[in-house]
């Protein structure tokens, strides 16, 4: 398994990093048993998959409990990732505590935030009046964090879901910021026109987020009508198809997303793979992205998804997947809040 350092650390990724939104279980994605959690994350490491991402919300903490136990005896071996919400970011040092006792943990490798500390991103995560009057700064969250680093508690600070303008922010500051989390695939590809040069440039390293667009480029669903709500909330999406849980009121592309599916599909045939590991493969060929994080329910899953990561495609197939996709790039456009109206986005 390749690993890459992050940003300007000394902290080895590797190129898979393995998603823990599911451990603990929850309305989102269902029943995951600690059974499992524990397999899937010993065999990741086994594989050489020695990244692992989590945060504060995931089921209401219950993801960081999981990874905690399943990592016990066996935390030397990983870099642990968790992200603290933005309307937390008043008491950053209450909040990483927090998380390293569920996790059972002294120390993060690398603690984000989750989202940019803007008015519309915090009220998404509380309903107290007094912190959206008064959100907190980017300056003062990134002190707080810098201050933890300082007293050992992180190793890295990091940022998730920052846009161009939001990243220089960050820059400003002064404090090192090794890495930007941001949603990559071969039907989210917003970040390509801004954000991953300005990371190139400034040595922060990018691990891209649902690089299967939530099981869509997994092959799950035949028809767009298969989309549970919960997964078809985003702007891929038509409004009425997230029942309920959507919210960016726009028609979404789900012809041109389901024609790339059926492309992908008979490409993956074609080269005798499956079309997971064709979509992980793309994104691990560009040259922007360190690791992709990828969710893996069970041994199967992972052993699959783990192959992907020896894959390369020729830059023929690289070339012909960006001409299949670029029909849902045109839809949706280089805003990569993929939840909010085109207008009125948390990230810029």
């Amino acid at each position: 398994m390749k690993k890459q350092k992050l940003g300007k650390s000394d902290i080895m990724v590797s190129a898979m990093t393995a998603g823990c939104w599911a451990f603990g279980g929850g309305e989102y994605w269902g029943e995951q048993s600690q059974k499992d959690v524990n397999d899937v994350v010993s065999a990741s490491l086994d594989c050489g998959v020695n990244t692992f991402d989590t945060a504060e919300m995931y089921n209401g903490g219950e993801s960081e409990r999981a990874l905690g136990k399943a990592l016990k005896g066996r935390r030397h071996e990983a870099t642990v990732i968790s992200k603290i919400s933005p309307s937390n970011c008043h008491k950053v040092r209450e909040h990483c505590i927090a998380s390293l006792e569920r996790l059972g943990m002294d120390y993060l490798d690398v603690y984000m935030l989750h989202w940019p500390v803007n008015k519309l991103a915090v009220e998404h995560f509380t309903s107290d009046e007094n912190i959206i009057a008064e959100p907190p700064t980017v300056e003062e969250a990134y002190a707080q964090l810098d201050a933890l680093k300082q007293e050992g508690l992180i190793r890295s600070a990091g940022m998730s879901n920052f846009g161009r303008k939001q990243m220089e922010e960050v820059v400003k500051t002064g404090v090192r910021t090794d890495v930007n989390e941001m949603s990559y695939n071969i039907v989210s590809r917003a970040i390509e026109a801004e954000i991953a040069p300005y990371c190139m440039k400034n040595n922060i390293s990018i691990i891209g987020s649902m690089g299967l667009q939530q099981g869509l480029l997994a092959g799950i669903y035949k028809t767009v009508e298969d989309v549970p709500p919960h997964q078809a909330h985003s702007r891929h999406f038509a409004q009425e198809r997230g029942q309920g849980t959507s919210r960016h009121f726009e028609a979404g592309a789900e012809k041109e997303l389901f024609n790339v599916v059926n492309a992908l599909q008979k490409i993956a045939a074609d080269l005798n793979v499956h079309i997971a590991q064709l979509a992980i493969a793309w994104i691990q060929k560009k040259p922007f992205m360190t690791s992709t994080l990828v969710g893996s329910r069970n041994i199967g899953e992972l052993k699959m998804n783990v192959a992907a990561c020896s894959m390369e495609i020729s830059d023929e197939t690289e070339q012909m997947i960006d001409e299949i996709s670029k029909p849902v790039l045109d839809i949706l456009g280089n805003n990569p809040d993929y939840y909010e109206h085109s207008s009125k986005s948390r990230i810029f």
